[in-house]
């Protein structure tokens, strides 16, 4: 048996081979800039939070990077995706932020997104997904009962799979309300300009997103909601989508449609970054949302903060991989009609 003295020197020894790898990691983002992507123009609440991580995100990365983002709107935010392995760097100076609705939506249309999520590296997730359902103006609706007996209900799309999309066709098919989708919006800011014009009577979307002069001068109607919490500045009432399910398949279908949105502002690299840079990444990542500067700004902004870290996030992307095929199918019969 060794002595603890020999223990001791062998510990000393492996300790100094390793300074220098730990030193060229913690080197490696000095004077670089790091790049955050994002799947939608800018203005809408993906992008909202992805400038305020950008903020203070340098600031816990060893050597101090300079953080900037980069607007790649396309397909529901599968552009920027698609990128991460294609014509981006891999060495962990590129991160993205999408819509987390993919998740599902690669096992419900794996045709129209060939991926596999399990298959990117997860830094982690700002807060999970507060998305309303609502109507716009005085005289609008303000309740999913109301809705059902108007006889259309306009809302625009920002893209097929995206959270505004997936809560949408829960209140049509599931609900009965009798939406008609307006497609080829940028995202959801330009679909808010199109609900002031007249041209939309509502949408489905991030409450943090929604213009506060809406909030505080009601001219918004929330009719649902995809999580059990909610915010203090959101009217008192407004039903869980979960809750107010019709019966206990519905509710089951529903679930694995808002599973994902447990990690509602994810932000993840290529699965080809360097393990030791992926773990500065996470560190500054969980560094930053706990930094009392970036939550001061992000309640300034209206913008929950529930953070999930990576690996968590893996494991419920994990869980939703693992959901049974019926109730795949049926939900997949949900966001086909």
């Amino acid at each position: 048996m060794k002595s603890f003295a020999g223990l001791a020197r062998a510990a000393v020894v492996a300790s100094a081979l390793l300074l220098p790898w730990a030193a060229a990691a913690d080197d490696f983002y000095q004077g670089k800039t790091v790049t955050m992507l994002v799947g939608f123009s800018p203005g809408g609440g993906f992008d909202t939070n992805a400038r305020l991580l950008a903020r203070y995100l340098g600031r816990h990365i060893p050597g101090n990077p300079t953080v900037v983002v980069v607007n790649m709107p396309g397909g529901g935010s599968t552009v920027a995706i698609v990128r991460l392995d294609t014509d981006q760097p891999k060495d962990g100076t590129v991160i993205d932020t999408f819509n987390f609705g993919l998740i599902a939506d690669s096992l419900l249309q794996p045709d129209r997104f060939k991926a596999d999520f399990r298959n990117y590296t997860w830094i982690g997730s700002v807060s999970e997904d507060l998305t309303v359902c609502y109507s716009f103006g005085p005289s609008a609706p303000t309740t999913i009962e109301a809705m059902t007996k108007r006889d259309h209900f306009y809302v625009g799309s920002a893209g097929v799979g995206t959270s505004d999309d997936l809560n949408t066709k829960i209140l049509k098919n599931i609900f009965g309300v009798p939406i008609k989708q307006v497609a080829g919006y940028p995202g959801s800011a330009d679909i808010r300009v199109a609900i002031e014009r007249g041209e939309l009577d509502g949408d489905c979307g991030a409450w943090s997103s929604l213009p506060d002069e809406w909030v505080k001068g009601g001219k918004v109607n929330p009719v649902s909601r995809s999580t059990l919490s909610s915010p203090e500045d959101m009217p008192k009432g407004v039903p869980y989508t979960l809750d107010i399910a019709p019966n206990d398949r519905a509710k089951r279908i529903i679930r694995f449609l808002l599973a994902d949105g447990q990690i509602g502002r994810p932000f993840i690299v290529s699965r080809s970054v360097p393990a030791d840079r992926v773990k500065i990444l996470r560190d500054a990542f969980n560094a930053t949302v706990v930094d009392k500067d970036f939550l001061a700004d992000a309640a300034k902004l209206r913008l929950p903060v529930s953070p999930t870290n990576g690996e968590d996030a893996l494991k419920t992307v994990t869980e939703i991989y693992d959901t049974t095929p019926d109730i795949i199918a049926a939900a997949k019969k949900v966001l086909e009609e």
